[in-house]
């Protein structure tokens, strides 16, 4: 088994947490995203954020509006909708539950090995 193919895994398992996430903070278009998550060491290309922010955006948790950008054609800029914002808080839970108990877990392996 290849770690880089679980780590890929795991990145994909948070991607939509950590692109509502990037939008409670306003609103952004794409490269703007991509950015925010490279910035954040996530391993992001366009041909999978695309498909993504259109499945949350039919799942009523983004919308969009299109600006006129000076250096180039229309941007298209993503906002967290209502749904998104109480989806967001949802996960912001579930997300510290999660932690809690991998780290109770991982934890309680380490002091095992240890004994």
């Amino acid at each position: 088994m290849k770690i880089e193919n679980t780590k890929a895994q795991m990145r994909k398992g948070v991607l939509e947490f950590c692109i509502l996430s990037v939008l409670q903070h306003g609103d952004a278009y794409t490269s703007e995203i991509l950015a925010q998550l490279k910035d954040a060491k996530m391993l992001v290309v366009e041909g999978t954020i695309y498909p993504l922010l259109t499945r949350l955006k039919n799942a009523g948790l983004l919308s969009y509006r299109w600006e006129e950008s000076t250096s180039g054609p229309p941007r298209k800029y993503y906002a967290l909708t209502e749904t998104g914002r109480l989806f967001l808080a949802e996960l912001n839970t579930t997300w510290e539950d999660l932690i809690a108990a991998v780290n109770l877990v991982t934890k309680n392996n380490k002091s095992k090995t240890t004994q």
